[in-house]
């Protein structure tokens, strides 16, 4: 047996089950179990107690549940919903955050804060697709304009922040030139694979094959779907991509085949078991260990950043709305303009790319990951309020149920 020790990773998985616990205990917080999970991080990480820091087996099994939240946030986009007037409003408005981040991106690096600001505007630009959906399920508006629009536009943004993330500061190097003619072909790739997995999902005797191991201790599905996920992260780091590229596209596939569940029901409730059961919350408290809150909080002009980075979030992220504000309504557009400003566990991966790349300090990546935790404790319960508020203005809810992606 080699020589590695598990007690760091017991602290780290004794964090994750007590966040959830405490909201279960004190439903009326509201609080996201993974603002949780990173303040506990924080808490026993090197900025406050020291007891745990970051070793190999926390290490991997964080980075495999990073893959696996990007994998699961890619299961959940819709692909079918994203056409005509909501796919054109989601694309505009993305268009619009890019260049409101770029400028905020380039006034924060004049006084010194950041040094790329696209980074920045990449980071600020996308939209957490979980945190979004249980806010209007809460307001009965999955299914109504306003409701749509958030999730369209939650979608392109997700998927656009990840490709320009993976183009622009993969950690492989390369000229942006190549990084596209590269994305290009793997993009190809992930098309054929799509093709040839779709194509195997239709086979008769392939379908009867998986229906009889799906429930056994085989578990068929589930090792198909974690093959695929592992062969993409693989191939986009063999195309000097960023891993959570192959890994949100293998969720991605993985969602648009699988769109009758009539013989699997469980299939997709044992991937989050896997996910935000074991790995996912392993990601995150290892987060909040590496958080440098002892930095931020040292210095009074870094924490200054905070308040000035939820601004920013709020503009970057809040203005696009807007754009619908004549189809929507002042307060739905308000709330849309809350939602897509919920942002936290891109913000999270993103600054955790720059810093390796040494794009960022480790003072300014704890100050947007504080910005983005306080953008999940103040946006989504004004924008419920909102809501609820213009309920009788807003199209008649549906009552079916949904799936309901969490924290992308």
């Amino acid at each position: 047996m080699p020589d590695v020790s598990f007690t760091n990773l017991l602290v780290v998985v004794a964090v994750a089950v007590l966040a959830p616990l405490v909201i279960g205990f004190f439903p009326r917080l509201r609080i996201p179990a993974v603002v949780l999970e990173i303040i506990g991080g924080i808490i026993i990480g090197p900025s406050v107690l020291g007891w745990v820091h970051v070793d190999l087996p926390v290490q991997i099994l964080a980075l495999f549940g990073l893959a696996f939240l990007l994998f699961l946030a890619g299961l959940e986009i819709d692909v079918h919903q994203l056409r005509g007037r909501l796919l054109r409003f989601a694309v505009l408005g993305y268009l619009m955050t890019l260049v409101l981040g770029y400028g905020a991106g380039a006034s924060f690096a004049a006084v010194g804060w950041v040094s790329q600001p696209l980074l920045l505007a990449i980071a600020f630009s996308a939209t957490s697709l979980g945190l979004v959906v249980p806010v209007l399920k809460d307001a009965g508006q999955v299914h109504s304009e306003v409701g749509q629009t958030a999730l369209a536009a939650a979608s392109i943004a997700d998927f656009a922040a990840i490709v320009l993330l993976s183009l622009f500061f993969s950690s492989s190097g390369g000229s942006t030139g190549a990084k596209v003619v590269v994305l290009g072909g793997f993009a190809g790739l992930v098309a054929v694979t799509g093709l040839v997995v779709s194509g195997a999902a239709r086979s008769m005797r392939l379908g009867q094959v998986l229906v009889r191991l799906q429930d056994t201790t085989a578990e068929i599905r589930i090792r198909f779907a974690v093959l695929l996920l592992v062969a993409f992260t693989v191939l986009a780091e063999r195309f000097g991509l960023e891993s959570i590229l192959g890994a949100f596209l293998a969720g991605a596939i993985v969602g648009l085949v699988d769109r009758d569940s009539s013989s699997h029901p469980n299939f997709r409730i044992k991937l989050e078991a896997i996910g935000y059961g074991f790995l996912v919350p392993v990601f995150f408290v290892s987060s909040g260990i590496r958080l440098n809150l002892t930095g931020l909080l040292h210095s009074p002009s870094a924490l200054v950043r905070v308040p000035l980075f939820l601004l920013a979030l709020l503009v970057i992220r809040g203005l696009p709305a807007l754009l619908g504000l004549r189809a929507n309504g002042t307060r739905p557009t308000l709330a849309l303009g809350l939602l897509q400003a919920t942002s936290l566990p891109f913000i999270v991966t993103a600054t955790q790319i720059g810093v390796v790349l040494g794009k960022i300090t480790s003072v300014t990546a704890a100050a947007l990951v504080c910005a983005g935790l306080l953008s999940v404790l103040i946006f989504p319960p004004l924008a419920l309020t909102m809501l609820r508020r213009s309920e009788p203005a807003s199209a008649p809810a549906v009552t079916e149920p949904v799936a309901e992606p969490h924290l992308m």
